[in-house]
């Protein structure tokens, strides 16, 4: 495939449509649709699962099956607790981070629809400046404008209803996209986008692809734990997200170096299937992929280790697109580096063979 750029206008539209809609962890199934709308026409079948993780398959009856895989669901919070004064008090729905919360907006899903409230905060005015506190989990709440809990109960909040942030899509400097959720709204994407280019230049695959967006990977990868037990693959290939290390307050001895623009970031874990990650480096030196490498520890901390793991172990490996700001409603990627990812899981997929074992010992 050529340099040229792969993100079009159809697929750039589909990109902001699917930021802007919110898909908090338990709740992704309106993402999901958005999600299978654009992409039901490269595709061959559809699976779905009880709690929302959707496959789209080329070639459903071939025994190989591959796995390209992203997650769907987005941090959020859910109402805790109403205080006599209508005020809201929180608990973390995935890694939400309470730092960032103070003066947010806020959307609150409820039966009726979206109550907008704000987190609110105590002026500069009113706090002890000897002894500030910072936000916490237990000190920042959120105001819907309610007089009292009364007001807040008719207006459809109790405790239990979801709350998302309202940040949208925008590009910061040309290419830079910038949004909430682009962990990993990018990984369904990208995925999405390989299974375009395959119609579009009708590659037949000698294997079953399924193309994952799992849900719930923000608590535990527990989307894909589910799926991988329905799909049975022989190998998964999973895209995420990973840190850009060189803004300020990060330290590379122990976070290593990735950068934006620099490239997809190729995974070394005890989860990553050495020979196939292999496979994807050397398929980047011969296409002239930029790459970089980054080392975890124990687990990736994605949905690649619930794959690795599952049905007796299934040959998998991590391509990640850096990262500025994770978790934050300002999170940060080169426009250069998603097209990049896609290019390179679709190289690499084209060269796998049906009945690849992978195996050390073959």
């Amino acid at each position: 495939m050529s340099k040229e750029k792969i993100i079009n206008e159809k697929s750039f539209e589909f990109l902001e449509k699917y930021l802007n809609n919110a898909s908090p962890t338990g709740y992704e199934w309106e993402g999901q649709k958005i999600w299978m709308d654009y992409i039901k026409p490269y595709v061959d079948d559809f699976i779905t699962d009880t709690y929302g993780t959707a496959v789209a398959v080329i070639n459903p009856d071939a025994k190989y099956r591959v796995v390209i895989e992203g997650h769907s669901d987005e941090i959020s919070w859910y109402v805790n607790y109403i205080t006599d004064e209508g005020l809201l008090y929180v608990i973390r729905n995935g890694g939400s981070d309470h730092q960032i919360a103070p003066s947010k907006w806020v959307n609150i899903h409820t039966k009726n629809g979206i109550v907008k409230g704000v987190f609110g905060w105590p002026a500069i005015h009113t706090r002890d400046k000897a002894k500030e506190e910072p936000p916490k989990l237990d000190n920042i709440f959120i105001d819907i404008g309610a007089k009292d809990k009364q007001e807040v109960e008719k207006m459809g909040v109790h405790v239990g209803c979801v709350i998302t942030y309202p940040d949208n899509f925008q590009i910061l400097n040309k290419d830079k996209f910038v949004c909430r959720a682009l962990d990993n709204r990018m990984g369904g994407f990208m995925i999405a986008e390989v299974a375009r280019l395959l119609k579009e230049n009708k590659q037949e695959l000698s294997f079953g692809l399924y193309i994952t967006n799992s849900v719930q990977e923000e608590i535990g990868l527990r989307g894909a734990e589910m799926i991988t037990q329905t799909i049975k693959p022989n190998v998964a290939i999973v895209t995420d997200v990973c840190h850009d290390t060189t803004t300020p307050m990060i330290n590379k001895k122990t976070e290593g170096e990735t950068k934006i623009g620099d490239g997809p970031v190729i995974s070394y874990a005890p989860a990553v299937q050495n020979k196939l990650r292999e496979r994807i480096l050397e398929t980047a030196e011969s296409k002239k992929i930029p790459f970089q490498r980054n080392a975890s520890s124990r687990y990736t901390g994605t949905d690649t280790d619930a794959f690795a793991y599952s049905n007796g172990g299934v040959a998998s490996a991590l391509i990640s697109l850096p990262l500025r700001y994770m978790h934050t409603t300002v999170e940060t990627v080169h426009k250069d580096d998603v097209e990049n990812v896609i290019r390179l899981i679709y190289e690499t997929l084209l060269n796998i063979k049906e009945g690849e074992t992978f195996s050390y010992f073959d």
